[in-house]
């Protein structure tokens, strides 16, 4: 369940700047560091090598023996601290899981768990890789002048996976790119509403459906570029948390930060601002445990977007205007947005089938295999924890229900 809409005053108009939102990059954050200051060049050397640090069983050691205790006030400006964020956190990530999931690491040493708390307190963001680390701020172009297309792109910091690693992260910023569209289109709806501007408000939401199939087709890429055995068994692991996990039911004690340990979800699309934006502007309600974990995603996303989010709820509701005073082409335009959203959410289950389910029930079958053993204990959740198929079935089906009925 939604909390009750509040009657607060929206600024006109719905400044996206204000929420660190590019008009040309969307959430994504624009044009991202690839390097640190000098000072900070052991943290560099150690994400550069990561997966081969990983796979080689020689991290641990080599954070434990090389990685100096460094102060973060060096670090100066948005970009340098986001960079800082992702690089600490995917060391993170390869510590805690190293050895996968029957030898997690129960602590993290100070020298990485004090910067890491550190440059999240800053950032507003938790103590670990996050959707916001791992594409927001994951991404270059190759050739700067060039298109924002995955031939042109390339991660910044990796993990396990190789090339299936590197598809899942930037069709995953594609996919971010192609709501740069709907986002825009939200936000000029909303300023139609106030203005009581009928023909604005149709053509921003003809723009917001087109947005979100574009989504639809990108994420499609998948298919291209990840292999489900490869994301099963070997990446998933390390984009997993420390809470709502069965191999780390006490969480992550953080050397130097705290006397008890932390408690961290891991990635999960949840985090990303795209949807719960969408949903706040269109009226979806969701079942109140579905609530309650959206609502939990959205602390680990950057402030900035977080309160984007709360703003549009703040905002005059289109549901609302739709049934009062709407037109007959609104009211239609409104529900091809949620039956687009609907398409989107029931191929994401086509997705998740495939790169979880499926892939589960192969690699129960597979016996010996040249792939590390999967997870046992996320084998039926999402990275961030929620068990995941009932969880999405239950979206689509809250999304489907917000469709009105066509007026006679």
């Amino acid at each position: 369940m939604e909390p009750q809409r509040q009657n607060l005053k929206t600024t006109l108009p719905l400044c996206l700047g204000r929420y660190h939102i590019s008009e040309e990059y969307g959430f994504l954050l624009p044009n991202p560091l690839k390097e640190l200051p000098e000072y900070y060049q052991p943290w560099m050397e150690i994400a550069n090598k990561l997966p081969y640090l990983i796979e080689s069983h020689q991290l641990r050691a080599c954070v434990n023996k090389q990685m100096p205790l460094l102060s973060c006030h060096l670090l100066e400006g948005h970009r340098q601290l986001r960079l800082a964020h992702l690089v600490l956190s995917a060391v993170t990530m390869g510590y805690v899981w190293q050895e996968r999931e029957k030898q997690p690491a129960e602590v993290l040493p100070r020298s990485l768990a004090i910067p890491m708390v550190e440059v999240s307190k800053i950032l507003g963001l938790p103590p670990i890789l996050a959707h916001s680390d791992l594409v927001l701020t994951n991404w270059t172009k190759k050739d700067p002048k060039g298109p924002l297309e995955i031939s042109n792109l390339e991660t910044i910091v990796s993990l396990p996976g190789g090339e299936s690693l590197r598809g899942f992260v930037l069709v995953t910023v594609l996919v971010e790119k192609a709501a740069v569209p709907g986002i825009k289109a939200l936000a000029q709806a909303i300023s139609a509403i106030l203005q009581s501007n009928e023909d604005t408000l149709l053509k921003a939401l003809q723009r917001l459906r087109l947005s979100i199939q574009d989504i639809t087709r990108t994420l499609g890429q998948m298919h291209d570029y990840v292999d489900p055995d490869i994301f099963y068994a070997v990446i998933r692991i390390f984009l997993s948390g420390w809470s709502d996990n069965p191999a780390m039911p006490k969480g992550l004690m953080y050397e130097g930060v705290s006397t008890e340990p932390l408690k961290c979800s891991g990635g999960s699309a949840a985090q990303s601002t795209v949807l719960h934006a969408f949903d706040e502007f269109l009226g979806v309600c969701h079942s109140e445990e579905s609530a309650d974990f959206l609502c939990r995603m959205r602390d680990y996303m950057p402030p900035s977007h977080k309160a984007f989010i709360e703003e549009i709820h703040s905002a005059p509701s289109l549901r609302d205007h739709i049934l009062d005073r709407g037109q007959a082409c609104c009211l239609e335009a409104y529900n091809l947005c949620l039956e687009a959203l609907v398409e989107l959410r029931s191929y994401h289950i086509i997705i998740v089938t495939k790169y979880l389910i499926t892939a589960a029930a192969r690699a129960r079958s597979r016996g010996a295999s040249h792939l590390p053993e999967p997870s046992q204990a996320l084998e039926n959740r999402g990275t961030g924890g929620s068990v995941v198929l009932s969880f999405l079935k239950s979206v689509r089906d809250q999304t489907q229900k917000a469709i009105l009925p066509l007026r006679d």
